[in-house]
């Protein structure tokens, strides 16, 4: 029995992004090993949503109350991303998953560069939310996605 993964939901075709895009599926989620994820829908969002981008910190510094996701019309919605984080970390848990593969640049799922907050497009190294929880938690996070 192969080991069984995590793969933001986005990145297995299904359209749970921010605008609702369908993305050309990197993995097959049917395949009983693939548990596709998305912390923002997890965390209470609906899709299409406003697009939302870490102000003041990195994922870490949200899970330590240092920073908020703000969306682009400026409202707060940090809770849905530290919700979300949470559920997907317990699911993960539930069912033994040691590796994750996520969205890269999310203020959830980013790894290594995430957006800057000021919604210009400009990385800025760090995680999202959910990848620094994740990671907080011994789960090997690797980019899904290019």
């Amino acid at each position: 029995m192969k080991e069984k993964v995590a793969v933001s939901a986005c990145l297995c075709g299904m359209p749970c992004r921010y605008n609702g895009e369908k993305l050309e599926p990197v993995f097959n989620f049917l395949d009983d090993e693939v548990i596709p994820i998305c912390p923002e829908l997890m965390g209470g969002m609906f899709t299409p949503r406003l697009p939302g981008e870490i102000v003041g910190g990195t994922g870490e510094d949200v899970l330590d109350g240092k920073a908020r996701v703000i969306n682009s019309e400026g409202e707060d919605v940090t809770e849905f991303f530290i919700k979300g984080a949470y559920r997907t970390l317990e699911l993960l848990k539930k069912y033994d998953v040691k590796v994750a593969y996520l969205k890269s640049r999310s203020p959830s799922c980013g790894i290594g560069h995430i957006y800057d907050g000021t919604f210009r497009s400009v990385l800025v190294q760090g995680d999202g939310v959910t990848t620094a929880l994740l990671k907080r938690n011994g789960i090997t996070v690797r980019k899904g996605d290019l």
